[in-house]
């Protein structure tokens, strides 16, 4: 690892995973909000293997930010698989699937600023963290 990353700050470590795990407890209400009114397929729009997808993150959200919140390095890891792959999904839906853009999509505007967010703090935090 770069030199420069091992000087980050314990408590900037510590205040990331916070945010990043408040952040997963409020998309991970979000699905299981939409799992609780729409059950597994809650975009009509959308093929069912991309609904499927959409209905993963109420538990995987929630297991990530309490690992964060417990200083587990597997949270910071899970947390960043699933915003790699949740990202690539809502830019797939957003322009595969509905032909619109990122102007137009202010949810999808907010999930890349989170997920620049945590894949880029990541290397930075990781050394704070437990395995």
């Amino acid at each position: 690892m770069i030199g420069w990353m091992h000087h980050t700050p314990r408590r900037t470590a510590i205040s990331v995973c916070v945010i990043a795990a408040v952040l997963l407890f409020v998309g991970a209400s979000s699905h299981v909000t939409d799992l609780l009114s729409h059950g597994l397929h809650p975009y009509d729009w959308a093929p069912g293997w991309l609904n499927l997808y959409w209905s993963s993150p109420a538990l995987f959200d929630t297991l990530a930010a309490v690992f964060l919140i417990r200083g587990k390095r597997r949270g910071a890891d899970l947390a960043c698989a699933i915003l790699a792959t949740d990202l690539a999904a809502n830019l797939y839906a957003v322009y595969g699937i509905q032909h619109s853009s990122l102007a137009a999509q202010p949810g999808l505007q907010r999930l890349t600023v989170f997920a620049a967010l945590v894949l880029g703090a990541a290397p930075f935090i990781r050394r704070h963290l437990t395995s």
